[in-house]
């Protein structure tokens, strides 16, 4: 089975674990516009005196910058409008086929949004510490271009597509509460509604392949 991971939305998955993303339209978005982490067996919990769970104190994120932000949707909008590319051609089911025509339109509007903000703003994208999102994205490409086109790749896509989607909101979240600049901060409140639409469409085509 397929199974995707994408390190360069992770990366703000840890810094807005805590987040919640608010007002987002649950509006079919079809003109604008991952896979998770699993959780380790050891959570390394400490136990009280009295034998009950004590609270971890979790260690605290690196604080994400503008640059940083734009770099991490730049991202995750180019991988998944790159695969959208390959699902729209690739994929079994007339719904998966136009899913992925949407997310590499969508996906692709999103991302020249971004680049023409950064260029408006002055801001060069930066990649946060230790990312390796190109080979994650060498990764994803090889993974859907090597598997065989059918109905296990439509459902793999799909699969991948909603937990995509969830962690893009939740790096939409985290750069919402770190961006310092007003308008990134404006480019991400409209574009949330849209991404939240997406994931919305994945999960609705998901449950058809229960």
């Amino acid at each position: 089975m397929l199974k995707i991971h994408s390190s360069s939305v992770r990366v703000a998955l840890i810094a807005s674990a805590a987040l919640a993303l608010g007002a987002c339209s649950k509006k079919d978005a079809g003109t604008t516009d991952s896979g998770m982490a699993a959780v380790p067996a050891d959570t390394g919990m400490k136990m009280a005196d009295n034998g009950t769970p004590a609270a971890a104190t979790p260690a605290a994120p690196a604080a994400l910058t503008d640059a940083n932000i734009v770099y991490l949707l730049d991202r995750a909008n180019m991988l998944d409008s790159a695969g959208g590319a390959i699902a729209a051609t690739k994929g079994t089911s007339a719904e998966v086929r136009s899913f992925a025509k949407d997310m590499m339109r969508d996906h692709h509007t999103l991302r020249k949004q971004g680049a023409d903000l950064a260029k408006k703003l002055g801001v060069t994208p930066m990649a946060p510490a230790n990312d390796d999102s190109q080979a994650q994205m060498d990764k994803t490409m090889a993974l859907y271009n090597g598997a065989a086109k059918g109905k296990d790749f439509d459902k793999a896509y799909i699969d991948n597509e909603v937990t995509y989607h969830k962690a893009v909101l939740a790096t939409a979240t985290a750069g919402m509460a770190a961006a310092q600049n007003a308008d990134l901060k404006n480019m991400i409140q409209k574009a949330a509604p849209a991404v939240q639409a997406h994931l919305d469409h994945a999960e609705k085509i998901q449950s058809k392949m229960q």
